[in-house]
Order: C-alpha cells, then sequence, then structure tokens
C-alpha cells in the first residue's frame, strides 16, 4: 500500500482531530460556498457519460429542478437490475440519484440516503413527496438520514440492510476511506454491491495538496491512488474491483490549480464490488445472458471488459462467474463449467477467461470497451 495507507486503521488520511475539521470545511464547502454547479472551480464533480440509457435519461428528467441544479457528481450511479431493490446512497447531497433511482426500483424498492450536510438534508427532504407525487407512488420510497459515511451505525443503519450502495464523487472527501469500505460492506447483504464513482490518481497526493482545503472540496486532495483501492477492498472482504468507465479530469480551466497539481493525473471512475460469501467456489465459467434486465434486453455491459450480448455464449473470469450466480444477477444468466461446451455450440466470444482490468490509466478512457462488441467478439 501506498503512505497514505500506512496506518493502523488503513486508508485513513489523517488523525481524529484532523479528520474533523476536513468534514467541517466540507461541509461548510458544500453547505456555505457552493449552492449550484456554477460554484463549483473545476469540472472534476461535473463529469457524467456520453451514453446514458433511455429508461436512466427518463428517470434523471423526472428529477425536481432544484435538485439537479445542486446536482455535483462525477459518473453515472445507476448500475442494472434494480427492480425492488433497498438502496444507499453514500452522501446523498441534495437527492438527485436518491430521486433518479427511487424511479427505477420502483414502489416496491427503497431508497435511503446519508448526508453530513444540513443545508443538503434539507432540499432533499422538501422534495419528498414532490416526487412521490410524480412517480404516482401510495407513498414515499425515499428517506434522507443525517450521519457520516464512515459511521452508518450511528445513523442506525443495520448490518446486511442493502441490495446496493451507491455513491457520486463522494468517498474521496472521506479523511478515513477504509472505514466507509468497512461500514459499506457490513450494511450490504451477501450478494450485495457497491456501486460507485470517484476521483483517482496515478500516484500518491501529496501533503502540500491535502492540506488545500479548496482542493478537497473540488474532489482532489482526497483522492486515492486507485492501487490503494484495489488493495484496500480485498482487505475489507469485497471481490476485485471491476472498473466500469474512466475518464481523465480535466483542469485546464483552472489554471491555479493545474500548477499546483503539477504532472499528477486525476480519473472519474466508475467501479463496482461485490460482497460474496466467504466459501463461493470461484470458477472459469460459460455464461448465456437471457436479456431480462430492463432497459438492457438486448446487450448488457457489465463492466470495461464484458458487454453481454442476449444469447451469446461467454466465457468468463472465474470470480465474474461467482459473482453472476451469486449476486441480484443470478436469474439474468445461464451459467455452466467452462469445459462443458459441446460441438453443437456456436463459437465463444472472448474465449479464454482473462484477469479482471483494474487500472483506469489502462482501461478505456473516454471509449467504449469491452470484451464483446455489438456484433459478438472483438
Amino acid at each position: 500500500m501506498s503512505s497514505c495507507c500506512n496506518t493502523q486503521d488503513g486508508c485513513s488520511t489523517t488523525g481524529q482531530a484532523e479528520g474533523d475539521k476536513i468534514h467541517d470545511e466540507v461541509k461548510e464547502y458544500y453547505g456555505k460556498k457552493v449552492k449550484s454547479q456554477k460554484d463549483l472551480e473545476t469540472k472534476a464533480c461535473l463529469m457524467m457519460p456520453s451514453k446514458i440509457p433511455s429508461h436512466v435519461k427518463q428517470a434523471l428528467s423526472a428529477v425536481h429542478p432544484e435538485v439537479a441544479a445542486r446536482y455535483y457528481g462525477c459518473g453515472l450511479v445507476v448500475p442494472e437490475c434494480l427492480e425492488g431493490a433497498h438502496v444507499l446512497d453514500l452522501g446523498s447531497g441534495t437527492g438527485h440519484d436518491c430521486f433518479a433511482l427511487a424511479k427505477l426500483v420502483g414502489e416496491k424498492g427503497h431508497v435511503t440516503g446519508i448526508d453530513m450536510t444540513d443545508e443538503q438534508l434539507d432540499v432533499a427532504r422538501e422534495y419528498v413527496d414532490y416526487h412521490r407525487d410524480k412517480f404516482g407512488y401510495s407513498k414515499p420510497n425515499t428517506d434522507f438520514v443525517k450521519g457520516y459515511i464512515e459511521k452508518l451505525g450511528e445513523a442506525g443503519l443495520e448490518d446486511n440492510t442493502f441490495d446496493i450502495i451507491v455513491s457520486n464523487c463522494v468517498v474521496n472527501l472521506s479523511p478515513d476511506k477504509a472505514a466507509v469500505l468497512r461500514e459499506g460492506y457490513r450494511v450490504l447483504k451477501l450478494g450485495g454491491e457497491l456501486y460507485f464513482s470517484d476521483i483517482y490518481a496515478d500516484r500518491d497526493v501529496p501533503e502540500h495538496i491535502r492540506k488545500d482545503k479548496v482542493m478537497w472540496g473540488e474532489c482532489l486532495a482526497g483522492a486515492l491512488w486507485w492501487e490503494d483501492l484495489v488493495t484496500l477492498a480485498k482487505e475489507v472482504g469485497f471481490c476485485t474491483p471491476r472498473l466500469v468507465s474512466a475518464g481523465l479530469v480535466d483542469l485546464d480551466d483552472n489554471k491555479p490549480m493545474k500548477e499546483l497539481v503539477g504532472d499528477i493525473k486525476f480519473v472519474s471512475v466508475t467501479y463496482r464490488l461485490f460482497k460474496l460469501p466467504q466459501n463461493t467456489s470461484k470458477e472459469a465459467a460459460q455464461v448465456v445472458y437471457n436479456g431480462s434486465v430492463t432497459g438492457h434486453e438486448t446487450s448488457l455491459k457489465f463492466d470495461a471488459q464484458y458487454t453481454f450480448q442476449e444469447g451469446d455464449i461467454v466465457e468468463v473470469d472465474p470470480e465474474l462467474s461467482a459473482i453472476l450466480q451469486e449476486s441480484r444477477f443470478a436469474d439474468d444468466f445461464t451459467v455452466r463449467p467452462a469445459s462443458k461446451k459441446t460441438k453443437a455450440d456456436p463459437e465463444l466470444c472472448c474465449p479464454g477467461a482473462k484477469g479482471v482490468l483494474t487500472n483506469p490509466f489502462e482501461g478505456p478512457l473516454d471509449k467504449e470497451s469491452s470484451c464483446c462488441g455489438p456484433k459478438g467478439c472483438c
């Protein structure tokens, strides 16, 4: 691990007193200074993918304009297969992602947002009933609690409660990333997923940047070296982080910040991490997607390596095989051992299980990249 993780508590950037100071400065930044997107000094917290599924666009467009105007995020935290799910949003802000997800999980699902900033919670709570009526639900399926993402238990969030956790450009704002991942792992059900977008660096961020409170607010000072995220996730108990998408952060519009960071590169990354039973068997397998996920009937992009075409036989790595069998995707795939291919089967898409792609600087930066393209194999 890098120097930021050489503490007894893992990737804790600071001691308790300094951590409290960072919390206070971040609350002031997003509660007092930043009132809308135009108040941000960089584009780091305003990055979105170029391609968004139509059903997700519809959900996003239904969010109240005042909530949308105070949206700050570095990715799209809307995973697939959401119907009926119980979702937790870490650092939910004014509720933008929560309300969009509330539409997608349906009336039988539920979305909880947790945030430490009163001003943002006030906005989110003001529009709970608005979105209930907008979606035609008999009762709200969102709620918002005040608390710290490092201390979910203190906010009353219990073990094994949520199917999915999302977070959008917030984990970097925490002075103790290890605690965030530990708590997330604790409240997820077995087979559950942490699907989140955040800012990462190509090396350790030096101390002079970590002491700059504006750089903290702009999601750069607290950025982890991406390798630390991979190590920390495994230590907590998650499967290997699976890279979904990545895009370089452009600081050309802010010359002072660009000079401050020098040749450090920052990237906005979406990863997905799964919590599987500890005794789960992991063997390479052949899988066939049955086309049953809403909005992804013909093609399901799972991560930067695998896009599953409905009906195609795809050979996957051992860990992904386990994920598809133990998670909410179990009913959407037929899985069989890799050795079971028969002469009557069509040619495999992507023959040969691959290692898991984790490095966002070697992955599909701002590109559509996957193991299986729209016409089959790469």
